[in-house]
């Protein structure tokens, strides 16, 4: 979370905007973010310079030609290294007049990224406003990538509307938890049919990048990462351009991140594509049936978002694909018709592989709901055995508003195997641990423990209710009961000290 000097030049600076004309907070988040992109190509660029340099070879690729544009401006001029040093007139002259045209061409042929900087427009209304944003980004710390998903996440908490209309970011960690959890490979066809600023889908690309070290060595998987892995789709433009420039700045060339109404169009073109979904999709309610696909009522008839969302899921993996959805609560337990029929698809037809109950802090300050995350396999043709179950009470963080940090920054997160003391604050590494062993050892667990296994027969007996809560046993400490008789005896012990106390009393008196 972003914290001290930082937030403040935020906060500065997102009166600056207000007070400069700029009232939309998407269009806040834009400006910013091109920016911030510019950042990124400079460093990229300085990055293979130097390994031209230091190999005595031509570079493979420049980003910033060489030679001027059509205005007769130096490219180097353009780069980030030389903004930073001119004065605030000459910045607003180069990034309006020259940068935006330069970022405007970027992009191979047919790319997102291409489509959605061809309408890339500069509305920052004055130099100092400019002067005052280059600072800002000018001040973070660009090689840890956290802190650019930190400081979009507090942007966007400055959306009055951001709990309603879920444009709120997942917070980095428990999509850390979820992609760990899921473990893609090189192969994998990956979507977020919701995917606002791509958070997934970057660290769907920064796991491979960690745990699969040869995947660039290798031509094939190299092209399918960067031009047929990562799909996302929103229908919020500003929201696609965001997400198409975090996407290029975290190294990946051709991602298809593109406009769709996921719930409103057919779904034909998506049937069966994708191996692996990672979503948090929104939740706002219920959708007119009128405008909502034809082909997922099919699978679930009902005006409730987070169930067609459910049915989009099963129809968009191909068989064997395998999902990490967050969802809120009420899918669990809602006894509605459409609410028990989607549980019992999960469990009866397709695989059901087990439920992160979250604590209800997660999304603070945006939204108290009670939320999980359900992992599932497509399959058609059943396979639940035993649903693995956690009651993660702990992220690391306090649950109130201001979700401070418990633990120093290395024991955050799911990677680092805490202690007993630590793991009250932070239940990740625990879950992603246990996890491993849901077909073995946690089979054994008791009812008691914080994670365990239910069979597939007892959650159908119980109407398909998959909260926690109905399987869950609790502890009741144990207590000494003394015999009646000698409670009765003591209790008649005290009454004649208490009556031989007052005869004395009244014999002095």
């Amino acid at each position: 979370m972003i914290t001290g000097p930082l937030k403040s030049q935020v906060d500065a600076l997102w009166n600056a905007f207000w007070s400069g004309g700029i009232a939309n907070p998407l269009e806040v988040i834009e400006q910013i973010t091109y920016l911030l992109f510019l950042r990124g190509l400079d460093a990229e660029e300085t990055l293979a310079e130097n390994k031209a340099n230091a190999t005595k070879k031509p570079m493979e690729r420049r980003i910033f030609p060489e030679g001027s544009d059509d205005g007769g401006l130096p490219y180097a001029k353009m780069r980030w290294k030389y903004l930073t040093g001119a004065a605030p007139d000459e910045q607003f002259e180069i990034v309006d007049k020259h940068v935006f045209p330069f970022l405007r061409t970027l992009g191979g042929e047919g790319t997102s990224l291409a489509k959605h900087m061809g309408n890339a427009r500069f509305t920052i209304p004055t130099p100092g406003l400019l002067t005052k944003v280059i600072e800002l980004i000018a001040d973070i710390p660009m090689d840890n990538r956290d802190t650019k998903g930190d400081l979009y996440e507090y942007m966007l908490s400055k959306i009055a509307s951001a709990g309603q209309n879920g444009q709120f970011r997942t917070p980095r960690h428990i999509i850390e938890l979820m992609v760990a959890m899921v473990a893609p490979t090189r192969t994998d066809v990956i979507c977020d049919p919701a995917c606002g600023t791509c958070g997934f889908l970057v660290e769907a690309g920064e796991y491979l990048r960690t745990h699969d070290k040869a995947l660039f060595t290798d031509a094939e998987a190299r092209a399918h990462f960067h031009a047929g892995m990562f799909h996302g789709h929103d229908f919020d433009n500003t929201m696609l351009r965001i997400g198409s420039m975090n996407m290029a700045l975290h190294g990946v060339d051709g991602a298809d991140v593109s406009y769709k109404d996921s719930l409103s169009e057919s779904v034909a073109g998506d049937a069966e594509a994708y191996s692996l979904i990672l979503a948090n999709p929104p939740f706002a309610g219920s959708l007119d049936k009128e405008t909502t696909a034809k082909d997922l009522l099919r699978v679930v008839d009902t005006k409730k978002t987070e169930l067609l969302f459910m049915a989009l899921f099963l129809r968009q993996l191909k068989l064997g694909g395998r999902a990490a959805v967050i969802v809120p609560d009420g899918v669990l337990f809602g006894s509605s018709k459409a609410h028990k029929a989607i549980r019992q698809m999960l469990v009866e037809e397709q695989k059901l592989d087990g439920i992160v109950k979250l604590p209800s802090g997660v999304f603070k300050p945006y939204a108290g709901v009670s939320t999980a995350i359900l992992f599932f396999t497509r399959t058609d043709s059943g396979g639940t055995e035993d649903v693995w179950f956690y009651d993660l009470q702990a992220d690391g963080y306090s649950l109130d508003d201001k979700r401070t940090a418990l633990l120093a920054e290395e024991m955050l997160g799911a990677s680092e195997a805490l202690s007993p003391e630590d793991h009250a604050k932070n239940n990740l590494p625990d879950a992603l641990a246990r996890w491993g062993e849901r077909d073995g050892a946690e089979r054994e667990r008791a009812r008691t423990e914080q994670s365990f296994c239910v069979p597939r027969e007892e959650i159908a007996a119980a109407g398909y209710d998959l909260s926690i809560n109905r399987y869950k046993e609790v502890v009741h400490e144990a207590v000494d009961h003394r015999p009646p008789k000698e409670i009765i005896a003591e209790l008649k012990a005290m009454e004649a000290e208490i009556a031989e106390g007052l005869e004395a009393l009244e014999a002095m008196l």
